[in-house]
């Protein structure tokens, strides 16, 4: 539960702020620890949870306002600012409702005397487990604002990654929406008008034709219902996917498909190069940034690999044996790792993996839209070339019976 309390300090100054307890006994006794005398402890109602859920779906906290966030953040600290001030200038002009209530939560905690690490730890679902791990190396070596750097630095590399493949999929996914619409008007609208022509001439067509002619007549009538119903199966499918389940499969699927599914398998081997060589290069064990980094790869399928490989190192073996074991890893990834392995500096190697993949990446993003164009059109071109010989070629004959 949580508890919004006010206090005060040995010196009497007030602080107010949010506590997680089981109780509001342990919330005092938290309190009290940490030389805070409350005068206020209020447990904090439906009414709030709920305003901070509407707040976290409406102002969902992107990867751009982490990277900017931490960027200034590592600046004001190697001002020299101390961590609350420079908390609360980043919150004073953060434009994010839910973030802002975010940030005045963690400096509430700091203020309180939690570690900055443990603080972010309270806000997993804006937080990852990674930046989580890497300020806590921070604090532990004295060397907070190149922790913050290495953050902002591998959220940025993540963000412009996701990014670029996003954009990439943007076109041929848009082209393909229109083509649906536009199929959609055309056989439900514009395609019983062109048949009744054929029906007024009682003419014979083939049967293909009158296949056509039959799904116009349905279509004219019942459009209405094959449009709820496309959009209950899209609507099916994106809530199946959001399940556990369903995003277990299209996490399968992805890495399967064609053209596109090689540019998803080289962004996730680039995300796990990048996030372990900075988990590493962090101070974070290799166990335990193994673990860390399979968490945040966004795909099932890698994530067990990265896990059984992270179960092999605890029983003293190498993750290259369990990489040059999985089809998914091309041989080149677990040979380098090997011999990073041999020569003691797998973060280096780590390095020279996330860059070529990401080169690689890069370059098919880049050319996507030139492999998948050809197969759209063709696509296309079937199906208008089926139309035009179903229907207007039996109106092009029949006409010309006529004359």
């Amino acid at each position: 539960m949580k508890f919004l309390f006010k206090a005060k300090t040995k010196t009497g100054e007030i602080k107010e702020g949010v506590i997680d307890a089981i109780s509001s006994e342990a919330a005092i006794s938290i309190l009290q620890k940490n030389d805070l005398y409350p005068t206020s402890i209020i447990k904090e109602s439906a009414d709030d949870s709920i305003a901070k859920t509407i707040l976290k779906y409406y102002d969902r906290v992107t990867d751009k306002e982490q990277v900017i966030f931490f960027r200034q953040l590592a600046i004001l600290i190697e001002a020299r600012v101390p961590i609350v001030a420079s908390l609360t200038a980043i919150s004073e002009q953060t434009q994010n409702k839910y973030f802002m209530k975010i940030l005045k939560e963690i400096i509430a905690d700091v203020e309180n005397g939690l570690p900055f690490s443990d603080s972010l730890a309270k806000h997993r679902d804006v937080f990852s487990m990674l930046s989580i791990n890497i300020i806590k190396a921070g604090e532990t070596s004295g060397n907070l604002k190149k922790s913050i750097d290495y953050i902002a630095e591998n959220i940025e590399r993540n963000y412009n990654l996701a990014n670029r493949v996003r954009s990439a999929l943007m076109y041929p996914c848009i082209i393909l929406v229109v083509f649906f619409i536009i199929g959609f008007i055309t056989i439900a609208f514009i395609l019983p008008k062109l048949t009744q022509i054929i029906k007024e001439m009682s003419a014979e067509v083939p049967w293909y034709t009158k296949i056509v002619m039959a799904i116009g007549d349905f279509m004219s009538v019942y459009w209405w219902a094959v449009a709820i119903v496309i959009f209950g199966f899209i609507g099916g499918i994106l809530y199946y996917l959001r399940t556990e389940q369903g995003a277990k499969e299209w996490d399968q699927i992805k890495i399967k498909l064609p053209i596109v599914g090689v540019i998803f398998r080289n962004v996730y081997i680039t995300r796990f190069a990048q996030n372990l060589s900075v988990l590493l290069v962090g101070g974070i064990p290799i166990i335990r940034a193994l673990t860390i980094t399979s968490s945040v790869i966004n795909n099932v399928v890698y994530e067990a690999i990265f896990l059984r490989a992270a179960e092999e190192v605890k029983v003293g073996g190498n993750m290259s044996n369990v990489l040059s074991k999985s089809p998914l890893i091309p041989p080149v990834v677990s040979h380098m790792v090997k011999i990073g392995e041999d020569s003691g500096q797998i973060d280096k190697v780590l390095v020279h993996i996330a860059s070529f993949y990401d080169q690689e990446t890069e370059m098919m993003t880049k050319n996507l839209s030139t492999l998948i164009e050809p197969v759209l059109m063709v696509i296309i071109g079937i199906a208008v070339g089926f139309m035009a010989f179903a229907i207007l070629m039996p109106i092009y004959n029949i006409a010309g019976q006529i004359k």
